[in-house]
Order: structure tokens, then sequence, then C-alpha cells
């Protein structure tokens, strides 16, 4: 009977544990001690064979303790493919090994690993990234959000920027402005293009992908994030050992309830002779 007490609670702390880590799955707004940089970004990104290197940088101000970092980087592009768009991420060593998912336009590019570097303050934590475009993206748009979780992926601190793509021709093509062409007329009219957006804290619409999945590394990819999950698996496991604890609670309570004793001012119940086959 012990064995079965001891079933029973096993399946209440899977089942604390279970929905505990599904509620856990919340992101959470950035620290306000933490602080990240984006740096390395050009003016505009050129398709090709031109590679750019981006850096983010997290830094801490207040008076704690040191944390590792776990970097995940969010990247939304307008007018062109994300397959017609490299992202690696690398350290002194080489190569970040990333857990790549996608999302329509939008892809979240998580470390599989923590950051090499440790953040303290007065130090800081780099992740560099080199970008790349294919040669056949014309005109585009693409925007970055860099984001630094600690190991329990709590939201750290968040850097956002956008910038224009343009292809090899169509940069060729664009002719040089001269001096006289250069001095602006009465008939010329005020241009409505947007300038590219500076790094800014602010989340944008890149963020909308939900963050890092609980466990150290990204989710599976997005086309089978409708599988069954360990959260979920944990969760049924548990209600259903709470389900047969209770069952075999009550069985073996009814097995061991003394039996009833016969009341001696009571005659004896009646028996039915038998009949003999002679």
């Amino acid at each position: 009977m012990s064995g079965w007490r001891h079933a029973l609670r096993i399946g209440l702390v899977l089942t604390f544990v279970a929905g505990t880590g599904y509620g856990g799955a919340v992101p959470a707004r950035a620290a306000a001690a933490f602080s990240t940089e984006l740096s390395g970004l050009p003016d505009e990104f050129t398709a090709g064979d031109r590679v750019e290197t981006l850096s983010a940088v997290v830094s801490r101000s207040d008076g704690g303790g040191c944390v590792k970092v776990r970097w995940s980087m969010l990247v939304r592009v307008q007018g062109l493919r994300l397959d017609q768009l490299k992202v690696d991420r690398v350290e002194d060593s080489g190569s970040f090994p990333l857990e790549i998912r996608t999302e329509g336009d939008t892809a979240r590019l998580t470390d599989r690993q923590l950051d090499p570097g440790v953040l303290c303050p007065g130090r800081t934590v780099t992740a560099r990234y080199r970008v790349a475009f294919a040669e056949d993206v014309g005109r585009g748009r693409v925007s970055f959000a860099a984001e630094a979780y600690d190991p329990q992926l709590r939201l750290l601190a968040r850097r956002t920027a956008s910038r224009e793509v343009v292809g090899e021709e169509e940069e060729e093509a664009s002719p040089t402005p001269s001096p006289s062409s250069a001095e602006p007329t009465p008939s010329d009219e005020p241009s409505t293009e947007a300038p590219d957006e500076e790094p800014t804290d602010e989340p944008t619409d890149a963020a909308v992908v939900e963050p890092p999945a609980p466990g150290g590394v990204a989710g599976r990819p997005v086309a089978d994030s409708g599988g069954f999950g360990l959260v979920q698996a944990a969760f049924l496991l548990g209600g259903l050992l709470l389900f047969l604890g209770a069952g075999l609670l009550l069985r073996m309570r009814r097995l061991l309830r003394p039996a009833p004793q016969a009341d001696p001012d009571l005659p004896p119940p009646f028996e039915r002779p038998r009949p003999r086959w002679h």
C-alpha cells in the first residue's frame, strides 16, 4: 500500500512540474539593468558576395553578480525571401551552432549553447553574425532584433534595427549625383521615403515570434511545432499516475476493510438443504 502512496505523490509532483513548466514559457520584458547595442550595420546591405559582420553587445549597469548569456536573433525580411538571406553566428573558434525556426517572413536564430563569455558589471558579452544576401535580390528590407537571455531564458535586453537591401545591378545603375544636380530647385518634391531606422531598444514587428523554448535551446521548426511536446507528455503522465494512484488506494481500502461480524442474538441464516441423489 505504501508503494501506491509513493506513486500518488510522484503523480502530484509531475503534475505540478508540468504546470509550472508550461506557464514558464510566457515571455518576459527586458530587465532595466541590462542593455544591448547593435554595431557594424551598414547604411544599406548590398546583395551578392559582400558579407557584413554585425555585433550585438550586452552590458550590465547594476551591481549584481555575473551571469551567462544565450543569444537569440530575430530576422524579418520584406521584398525578398528568407532563403535569399544567409546568417552565420561566429566566435573566435569558428561557427557557433544555431537552432533555426521560421514563420512566414520571420526567422529566429537561437544559440544551442550558452555564450562563452560571462556578463558581469563592467564587462560585456558580444555575439557576432555574418550576414549576406543572394545575388538575385533586387530590392528589399531586413529587420534585426538581437535578444540576450539568461540561462533560465529570462529576457535581459533587446535591440532592433532595420536596413534597406539593394541588388548589385541596381546599385551600379544608380547614377552618381553631380554638383549641379545636387542643388535643390523649386520644382524638386520632398522625398517620401523614410530614412533607415537607428538601433532602438523598443520591440519591432520582428519580435512577434515566440521566444526560445524552455530547456536550453530554441524550439523545433515551426513546421513541426504542432507535435506532441515534452511538457504535454509530462502533464498527461502526472495526471495518469494521479488517477491510477487514487483508484488503487480506494481499491486497497475496500479490500482491507474488516468484514462485518454477525449478531449473536440473531438466528443463524437459513440454508436450504441440498438434494441428495441416490
